[in-house]
């Protein structure tokens, strides 16, 4: 018969695997030999199911072993008989229930609606449109009334009026400079400015405008210095040549542009004469001939327009040379190299006709005429001339 003694724990438990020992700690010797549970222990497989494949492997890992409550004090095998249906079942080894897990993704209408709200062109409406909307509602529900408009007015003109008219911006004086004295009087007296006046006030442009309007001011800067001066920056005309039309005698420069008028060829004889209708918009052409001339210049009268094409080249002795339309210039050099080698001007010519290239023709006054019939024999007829 066996013997009595503390009941061994192969008795009621199941073998365990080898993942199973080696994942549970080791028995220790703290429990007496002697002593028994108070009330008859349960074998383990009889309230623990089966341990699956599964659930091995998750008790191989290591667990934290949750503190089993410790056991009343055993009294003595002999005072109480050993059950195994009387032994109560540990509150860990009761399985607990699976809780169900929320479903973390979201509903069809809440994904759209984050999609729309990471949309860049809403998020910056929402951001920056919807506030600018909102102040500029606000302003244009206060700016509705036309008494609000026009104090706002007011307050910035009242305000403008005092910045413009403080004493640095105020101009006391005019300056003209770079031209003569006369046409600095004339610049004056253009300018139609009331004095002192803001700087504010004055239209540069408008005045510029009206300065340039004078015939001998090719150009005007204007300029506000510090100290309350116009500075007035003109450009003078010169006058290249004097221009007789039937109305009298007028320079002109080297555009042809009017400079002012002459009362008598005298008070400039410095310069070249012109004369026929559209001579000053030839001007420059008619400069050049007057530099290729320069053996003549002594005897050069002036050149006179014909026919708005071509120059006549007028000398003393009422001599005239008729110059092409093309080339005039060229023409006159030709003249000069002949009249060098045979001094053709010295002799009794009215005209000296270049318009053809190969075949210069010469008008002698009628005494040469005559005495040229003379000297071949020819018969002449006597004239008062």
């Amino acid at each position: 018969m066996r013997s009595l003694s503390a009941p061994r724990r192969h008795d009621f438990e199941p073998p365990l695997s080898a993942p199973r020992r080696m994942a549970e700690p080791p028995m220790t010797a703290t429990r007496p030999a002697y002593a028994a549970p108070a009330a008859a222990a349960t074998p383990r497989h009889a309230v623990e199911p089966p341990v699956t494949a599964p659930r091995r492997m998750a008790d191989a890992q290591p667990q934290p072993q949750p503190r089993r409550p410790e056991a009343p004090a055993a009294a003595p095998f002999a005072a109480a008989p050993f059950t195994a249906a009387a032994r109560p079942v540990p509150a860990a080894a009761v399985a607990p229930a699976p809780m169900a897990r929320r479903d973390p993704a979201p509903s069809r209408w809440s994904y759209r609606l984050q999609r729309i709200m990471l949309t860049p062109h809403l998020r910056a409406l929402l951001r920056f449109g919807l506030p600018s909307f909102v102040v500029l509602a606000a302003v244009g529900l206060y700016l509705s009334d036309d008494a609000r408009r026009g104090a706002i007015v007011q307050v910035f003109t009242d305000i403008r009026q005092k910045f413009e008219h403080r004493p640095e911006f105020m101009v006391t004086l005019a300056s003209v400079e770079g031209c003569s004295k006369d046409l600095a009087e004339a610049v004056r007296a253009r300018l139609g400015l009331n004095l002192p006046q803001s700087s504010f006030d004055l239209d540069l442009a408008a005045i510029r405008s009206r300065i340039e309007e004078l015939d001998a001011v090719k150009s005007a800067e204007l300029r506000v210095r510090s100290g309350g001066i116009l500075q007035v920056l003109v450009t003078e005309r010169e006058p290249v040549a004097v221009w007789r039309t039937a109305e009298g005698l007028t320079l002109v420069d080297d555009t042809g542009h009017r400079v002012a008028g002459l009362y008598a060829r005298s008070d400039r004889p410095d310069l070249p004469l012109i004369a026929g209708q559209g001579a000053d918009r030839a001007t420059a052409e008619a400069l050049q001939i007057f530099a290729a001339a320069g053996p003549l210049l002594p005897r050069v009268r002036g050149l006179t327009r014909m026919g708005e094409r071509r120059w006549d080249l007028v000398l003393d002795r009422d001599q005239r040379i008729l110059l092409p339309a093309e080339h005039p210039v060229r023409a006159l050099e030709r003249l000069l190299a002949l009249d060098h080698a045979q001094d053709i001007l010295s002799r009794d010519l009215v005209a000296l006709d270049l318009r053809l290239d190969s075949r210069p023709t010469l008008r002698l006054t009628p005494y040469a005429l005559t005495e040229l019939r003379r000297s071949k024999g020819l018969k002449t007829v006597e004239t008062d001339l």
